[in-house]
């Protein structure tokens, strides 16, 4: 029950965001109230994106350096299906999950039928996302180069709102379900395989579990729960195209949030992504009000320090620093 009460007050904790954003914004740390919330919007659906991955690559060791397959799918299918088949919002979004979940059977049965594993599987997760790009980036469908922009139409049936606490507390519901379900995981039979399967994949087939199953499972619901990001993402910002879809910058996002707050682990992705954003905007602010300029790519240096100081004295992450620090 501990880890529940832990969610539940993680969340609220999130949700009492909007009772904090004036002295935030009075403070001078960010610019207005809807800078505040783009930002923490962005953060969220960067932490659906990892907690895909973390299911898949944390507990179940199949690393992938290509998730924006499935981010991007996700993204496309509910932009496309909006704009060109008048799809309702909502069932848009049902169906963008599906199809993500759909990518994520077609490359994991072919690369575990082949019996793909580590560098290789990465390599072809990756090789999978460029040529979805490229695609994307050609095909009439997509929109091609100019990409898609889905119409301004505020409303609950158009997942647009007036207000962008609404939206903010949207996509705080579906990380904490995610969250849940990624708990209810690790204490299920499923969960266990999962760390069979990563520890040692031949004693796992050897004690008579069917790995490929066990894997296929992992990516299917992994490529599912990413595509939910893309899909949240499109109908967010209203515009997709291949380099936000398909680009490897989410690849790279969806990778770094478990691994610096806590690979395996149920917070990892979300403190990940708060640790790894939130240090990034405070180094662009910082270099800002010294320089009086911006500096661009200052995100990406800090990332690779982070990820530098991580590996080198919390391999386990912030959530494993905190924990032996508690110890």
């Amino acid at each position: 029950m501990t880890a529940y009460r832990s969610i539940l007050l993680t969340i609220l904790g999130l949700a009492a965001l909007p009772l904090v954003a004036p002295a935030l914004v009075g403070a001078g740390i960010f610019a207005g109230a809807n800078t505040l919330y783009n930002l923490m919007v962005f953060v969220l659906i960067i932490a659906l994106a990892a907690q895909g991955w973390n299911l898949a690559g944390g507990y179940g060791g199949q690393f992938s350096f290509g998730h924006a397959a499935f981010f991007g799918t996700g993204a496309y299918a509910q932009a496309i299906l909006q704009t060109r088949y008048g799809v309702n919002a909502w069932a848009a979004l049902v169906a963008a999950v599906a199809f993500g979940a759909a990518i994520g059977v077609v490359i994991g049965f072919l690369a575990f039928r082949a019996r793909l594993r580590g560098s290789y599987f990465a390599l072809v997760t990756l090789a999978f996302a460029e040529v979805f790009r490229i695609l994307a980036n050609a095909a009439p469908i997509t929109g091609g180069a100019a990409g898609t922009l889905v119409k301004l139409d505020v409303g609950w049936t158009n997942l647009q709102f007036a207000s962008r606490e609404a939206f903010y507390y949207l996509a705080l519901a579906f990380v904490a379900l995610v969250l849940l379900l990624n708990r209810l995981i690790e204490r299920s039979r499923f969960g266990t395989y999962l760390v069979a399967v990563r520890e040692n994949e031949d004693a796992a087939r050897a004690l008579g579990v069917d790995t490929l199953k066990v894997k296929l499972r992992a990516i299917t619901l992994s490529a599912a729960i990413t595509a939910l990001a893309g899909a949240l993402y499109t109908q967010k910002f209203l515009y997709v195209d291949a380099n936000i879809a398909y680009g490897a910058w989410i690849s790279v996002e969806a990778l770094l949030a478990p691994i610096v707050g806590g690979i395996a682990t149920v917070f990892g992705p979300l403190v990940g992504a708060l640790t790894l954003i939130g240090l990034g905007e405070a180094a662009k602010v910082a270099i800002h009000a010294l320089l009086g300029s911006n500096v661009p790519g200052v995100d990406l240096v800090v990332y690779g320090v982070l990820l530098i100081l991580i590996i080198a004295f919390a391999p386990r992450g912030v959530i494993g620093l905190l924990d032996r620090r508690a110890r």
